[in-house]
């Protein structure tokens, strides 16, 4: 089969990986001949995956599409849709997962538990809203890995806001952050990978490292499945969805976001389960059965990204001491340029031992260090 990723950043690239396993011919279509998925492809096409005729173009001849990131052309896969590509996921889910404040309102009109919200059109209309606070801004279109989002506390915070369509969350106390990832088959079977606790760097705004699975009740558990197979559900749509959640210190469960796509929160899958999330999207594409979803041994994910100071060509200290640690996995994205803050990796540990797992982890991200050939 002749399959279409649009993008082509480090989910491409281990899609890419994934797909040698499979009988299919690959393109990828992305506007940095650099990419990290260029040299993996069997076919790379330069285009804007944002661009109505280029997005047709590329994708008319081919069997099935899928994405790698949300922000591509709807209405061009809404098209594709029409000529009998099978799209993956389809687009009118898309469309709803791509806006935040459409996100918003379909976990609200199917009663999904999500944090109280209101809509904002600019900047100024955040005075209005001066008893919500403290609260979350969120871009509705366009954000990703922590940008188009600003944590407003007070009055003096409203001037950090966005001046165009956006989401204004009320803050949930968080206890836990959390994220579930549902597959769902063409037929509509699904099935369901073990939640992970995500810890976030409180200054990026990124995911620094992630537990699997997650230290949670059993209650909790049942409610964040169901809540996730409902969020998979009420889309009607065969792909792969990442449904992060919060858990706030009551024990309440709330979705915070949905991606509709491989995700960064499904990275340890690779080692650490018996179908990755890039394998369970193959098949979910092929039409093939499910893939199991059950835990080999526990796991750790730390994300390696761009040193502070540092930018230019990529230099990676520490990687053989990493690579010696025993059960150690290290994944490093082929991006020829770093920047502060900028994913260049990731590493998985995995064992049964919760204190090793995390004593590795703290070991990875203090050892392995990624700096520029330029200090800025």
């Amino acid at each position: 089969m002749k399959i279409g990723i649009l993008g082509g950043g480090q989910l491409g690239r281990m899609l890419l990986q994934s797909a040698a396993n499979y009988p299919v011919e690959v393109s990828v279509m992305e506007k940095d001949p650099e990419c990290p998925s260029a040299k993996l492809c069997h076919h790379f096409v330069l285009g804007d995956i944002n661009h109505f005729e280029e997005v047709i173009a590329f994708g008319k001849e081919l069997d099935a599409l899928t994405i790698e990131i949300e922000n591509v052309n709807i209405d061009a896969l809404f098209e594709l849709e029409k000529m009998g590509v099978r799209i993956i996921p389809r687009p009118a889910a898309l469309k709803t997962i791509k806006n935040k404040i459409l996100q918003k309102e379909f976990y609200k009109s199917h009663q999904i538990p999500s944090s109280e919200f209101h809509i904002t059109n600019g900047k100024e209309e955040l005075n209005d809203h001066l008893h919500f606070l403290p609260a979350v801004h969120k871009l509705a279109t366009g954000g990703y890995d922590g940008k188009g989002v600003q944590l407003l506390h007070g009055k003096d915070d409203l001037q950090h806001g966005f001046d165009g369509p956006a989401v204004l969350e009320k803050m949930v106390p968080i206890e836990k952050e959390i994220a579930i990832t549902v597959a769902v088959a063409e037929n509509g079977t699904n099935a369901i990978y073990p939640p992970v606790e995500m810890v976030f760097d409180p200054v990026l705004n990124l995911l620094d490292y992630q537990i699997c699975p997650a230290k949670i009740s059993d209650k909790t558990l049942w409610k964040a499945e169901a809540m996730a197979i409902a969020v998979a559900r009420n889309l009607k749509s065969p792909g792969l969805f990442a449904v992060e959640m919060f858990v706030d210190k009551e024990g309440n469960v709330w979705v915070n976001e949905t991606a509709p796509r491989v995700h960064n929160s499904g990275h340890h899958t690779i080692e650490a389960h018996y179908s990755s999330q890039f394998d369970m999207l193959w098949r979910i594409i092929l039409n093939y059965p499910l893939g199991n979803t059950h835990q080999i041994l526990s796991s750790i994910m730390v994300n390696i990204i761009g040193a502070e100071g540092y930018s230019g060509t990529a230099m990676y200290e520490g990687l053989e001491d990493v690579l010696s640690i025993p059960d150690a996995f290290v994944h490093l994205y082929g991006k020829k340029e770093t920047k502060p803050g900028r994913k260049m990796g990731h590493a998985t540990i995995i064992s049964n031992d919760h204190q090793e797992l995390l004593h590795q982890a703290n070991k990875i991200k203090h050892t392995l260090i990624v700096k520029g050939d330029k200090k800025i």
